[in-house]
Order: C-alpha cells, then sequence, then structure tokens
C-alpha cells in the first residue's frame, strides 16, 4: 500500500471541481454568501499548495495538538470478545479530548490568512465548540458558538469550557434545540457578517467547499494509521477493518480517506441507532435505515425527513451524532458501496463506555461508543489474525453527569 504523504491527495471517490461527489454535495446556499464562499474556497485552493501553510498546520498538529495520537492494541478487550485483534486510535488523547481540534487548527490558519476577526461555530456534543474556542483564543479572533438549548443542558461542562476560553455561547431556542438547528443559527450569523466572520464548520458537510476542506484536515488519521500499523504488526500490513462513528461525518472520513483507494481494507461507519431505529424521532440513522434525498443546510445529501419533506426531529443518546443529515461523501460512498454504513443503539453504545473503562481503563466518548459497540458484534464473528482498528474520536470526560444518570 501507498501510504499517503500529505494532506491533500485525490482519491477516485473525490469530489468535482464544484464539490460534487457523484449526485451530492455542491452548495445551495442565499445568494448573498455566494461571494463568501467564492474568496473561502480561492483561499483555501491557493493554501493548500503552500509549503508554508502546510508545514504550519503539520507543526501545530505536532507541538500544539499532541499528534500522532496513539494506536493502541486492546488487549484485554480483544481477549474478551475473541475473534480479530482490535486496536484502538485513541483521538481522545489530542488537546481538548476530541479529533475535532485537526480541521479547528487548519480552519483557524486559513482565516488567519484572509484576514478575518471573528469566528462562528455550531456545536452539539460540545467538542467542536471546546476547539473553536481553543483556537479562537490562540490566534486571537472573537469567537461565537452556537449550540441548541437542550445540547447546551446535557454538555454543560464543553458550555463552561467554552466560555472560560473567552467565547460567547448562543442557545438556539428554536426547532428542537440541538445540532440541526445550531448550524441554522450559526449560518444565519454569517450571513450577518461575511466580511468579518469565518464560518468554522464543524463536520464535513454543509456547502462546498467544506465536505473537501475539513476532510483534508482530518485525514491525518488515517495516515497516521496505516504507519503505526505497519509499525506495530509490520511492513505491508493493512487493517482488515476501521471501523468509525458517523454523525456529520468528520472522523469517520478522516479516518477512511487514506484507504478509500485499497479495497482489501472494509470501511464501516456507525450511526445512533437510539432506542428504535423503526420509530421517526427515536434515532439518527440516515443510511442505516432507509436514505431519503434532500437539500438542507447548503448541502444535498441524505436527510431523515417526513412524508412531506420536512426535516424530522432525531434523538441519540450522544449530542453529536443526534443529527438529520450526513456528509455528502458518506452518502456518495454509501451510494457506491464503498463504505458500509450500520448503527447502534443507545443501550449498546453505553455497554461499550463500560466495557472499555473496566477492561482498558479508557472512557470514550458516547459517540464513539457507538463504533465500539459495533465492534464488539463484529470481532467475535472474525479469525485472531484479523485486525480491526476503531477510531475513539473523543474522550468521554464531557459525558459523565449523563453517564451517572445510566451507569
Amino acid at each position: 500500500m501507498k501510504i499517503p504523504k500529505t494532506l491533500f491527495f485525490k482519491t477516485q471517490f473525490d469530489a468535482d471541481k464544484q464539490g460534487h461527489f457523484g449526485e451530492f454535495g455542491g452548495r445551495y446556499v442565499p445568494e448573498m454568501l455566494i461571494p463568501a464562499l467564492d474568496e473561502l474556497n480561492a483561499a483555501y485552493e491557493e493554501a493548500k499548495h503552500d509549503s508554508v501553510f502546510i508545514q504550519q498546520v503539520l507543526d501545530l498538529y505536532k507541538h500544539y495538538i499532541g499528534r500522532p495520537s496513539a494506536l493502541y492494541f486492546a488487549e484485554r478487550l480483544t481477549a474478551k470478545l475473541g475473534g480479530a485483534k482490535i486496536y484502538l486510535k485513541n483521538e481522545g488523547l489530542n488537546h481538548t479530548g476530541a479529533h475535532k481540534i485537526n480541521h479547528c487548527v487548519g480552519q483557524a490558519l486559513l482565516a488567519q490568512r484572509m484576514n478575518k476577526k471573528r469566528l462562528i461555530a455550531e456545536t452539539g456534543a460540545g467538542q467542536h465548540g471546546v476547539a473553536t474556542a481553543t483556537v479562537a483564543a490562540k490566534f486571537g479572533f472573537a469567537c461565537t458558538v452556537h449550540m441548541g438549548e437542550v445540547d447546551m443542558e446535557r454538555q454543560a461542562p464543553n458550555v463552561q469550557l467554552m466560555k472560560q476560553l473567552g467565547a460567547e455561547v448562543i442557545p438556539v431556542k428554536e426547532g428542537n434545540r440541538t445540532l440541526k438547528d445550531a448550524v441554522t443559527s450559526a449560518i444565519q450569523d454569517w450571513m450577518g457578517d461575511p466580511e468579518d466572520a469565518y464560518y468554522l464548520l464543524g463536520s464535513a458537510l454543509g456547502p462546498h467547499p467544506y465536505p473537501t476542506m475539513v476532510r483534508d484536515f482530518q485525514s491525518i488519521i488515517g495516515m497516521e494509521i496505516a504507519e503505526q500499523l505497519q509499525e506495530r504488526e509490520g511492513v505491508g500490513v493493512l487493517p482488515n477493518y476501521l471501523v468509525a462513528c458517523v454523525g456529520g461525518g468528520s472522523n469517520a472520513i478522516g479516518m477512511f480517506n487514506a484507504f478509500l483507494d485499497v479495497p482489501e481494507v472494509q470501511l464501516i461507519g456507525v450511526e445512533a441507532g437510539g432506542t428504535d431505529i423503526y420509530t421517526p424521532g427515536q434515532h439518527a440513522t440516515r443510511l442505516a435505515s432507509t436514505p431519503q434525498l434532500g437539500v438542507v443546510e447548503g448541502y444535498k445529501s441524505y436527510f431523515l425527513q417526513d412524508e412531506h419533506g420536512n426535516v424530522e426531529a432525531t434523538h441519540s443518546i450522544s449530542a453529536g451524532l443526534d443529527y438529520a443529515g450526513i456528509g455528502p461523501q458518506h452518502a456518495y460512498l454509501h451510494s457506491v458501496g464503498r463504505v458500509r454504513y450500520e448503527s447502534a443503539s443507545d443501550n449498546e453504545a453505553l455497554n461499550a463506555v463500560k466495557t472499555t473503562s473496566h477492561l482498558e481503563g479508557i472512557i470514550p466518548a458516547l459517540e464513539s461508543a457507538h463504533a465500539i459497540a459495533y465492534v464488539m458484534r463484529l470481532a467475535p464473528t472474525l479469525v485472531p489474525d484479523e485486525i480491526v482498528v476503531v477510531n475513539v474520536s473523543g474522550r468521554g470526560d464531557k459525558d459523565q453527569h449523563i453517564l451517572k444518570q445510566y451507569l
């Protein structure tokens, strides 16, 4: 396998110049935002060919974020489940405790290059909000984070962290008061201040160029896995399976991207099965159930919708997976069969947190626990010389008050 040596590489599953992954993606926004997106796309295309910019990103990955994050052999979890060897890519060891800091650092550098004064972000689980507030403090930006009232309550520790870092946290009271509504509120804020504000979008979705840009900054995850696994298992060894949770899809596409052109590696995304995948409003399985095409929040993808085309309410015990849409590249990868999408329930995720904590001394975020939960089903069906790598996209500090209720 040829391991990519740069963040900015193309695969056969990439977007065209207009940001379309097959029929998905693109940009469907009010006309007043087109100049801002054109400005962003031009700045990004220039930056990713600038060796100085690339080196700045890589230096911050190493010296600020603390990369590479560990690839850890989960020996006791492997022994308990039987079957395949399980490795954990521990993104929870990053500065701020999750993978979100990867694209926040890259986008903050880009915003600085564009002479912006304020960062705007949306957040559900709060990890993206914390990461945005962190880079805003580091680079000297003002910072506004939009967050649904429901998520503010269930992710209160992260709200406090954002405020300590100097960010203004705007409670979103409309709709279901969760991530979808925070995205809408953030876009409206950006529309009112496109000259001085940079919208630091928190996942691999939204209008072009965000899905590609966020994926590129997150691709460091898969690049590191490829190198680290060969150090651990031998030159030329590939993982048999890569597994990641999927909300909007940034941690998953960052893990998968380096392996998309390697068909021997099976890729599995795990959505939030909630309490019942057959009842509307009780889950967030966009692809693992019945995909429905739509255009929402500036991009074309699959969304949970009712018979009238309205976006449905969703549910997950994990705020970061509680979202009705999915990134356009994931929709495309599903449509062509390159990635398989499964689901795990709230209860399975809680059990995964408990099991991983007790056996490995690693408390995963509830989002990441969905991926571990699926691996707990998958690994026993495999043979011992097969290798499964699961992306622990964040640590569970933020979820302690939720876990206290259930565990």
